[in-house]
């Protein structure tokens, strides 16, 4: 149960710390977002009490926005870029050897948990081409193999 209470307090703090004028459903979500990387159960009902409204007011609202997560992410992001320029040089050769060597399909965590696979639609560094972030460390100039070795040095840490 500690571990819960830590969870709420963690919520409360995210939300009671906006320091906007107007707190609003979304921007309390993305407070949370923020500090905890992903929006527990108990984040929606903690919202709801928080800007006065129904656990379905917020649910719905978050529901909506395809970049709110519901389940905590792996201990490392990788980002793969898909915006035209990184496709037409070769990101789904990298993206498909990713989630070969992560044993998943699509996007999501990798069974040992310390990484999340993402596809990005930019990740504003053309020139760099194709390339993947890292806890939005931008590397640059990748293939199926640099991406690889990348991987396997973060799992093995």
């Amino acid at each position: 149960m500690p571990e819960n209470s830590n969870l709420l307090e963690k919520i409360k703090h995210s939300l009671e710390s906006q320091e906007q004028p107007t707190v609003t459903i979304l921007s309390s979500l993305l407070s949370i977002q923020d500090n905890l990387h992903y929006i527990p159960s108990e984040g929606i009902s903690e919202t709801a009490k928080f800007c006065g409204k129904s656990t379905n007011e917020v649910w719905s609202v978050a529901s909506f926005y395809t970049n709110f997560r519901f389940t905590p992410p792996g201990d490392n992001v990788v980002d793969v870029c898909w915006g035209p320029t990184c496709h037409l040089l070769g990101a789904q050769i990298i993206i498909d050897n990713l989630q070969k060597t992560l044993e998943i399909d699509g996007e999501g965590e990798s069974k040992d948990g310390k990484i999340t696979l993402k596809y990005n639609t930019c990740l504003g560094a053309c020139a760099q081409a194709p390339c993947i972030a890292i806890d939005h460390y931008i590397h640059g100039k990748q293939d199926k193999n640099t991406a690889n070795k990348i991987i396997n040095e973060i799992r093995n840490k």
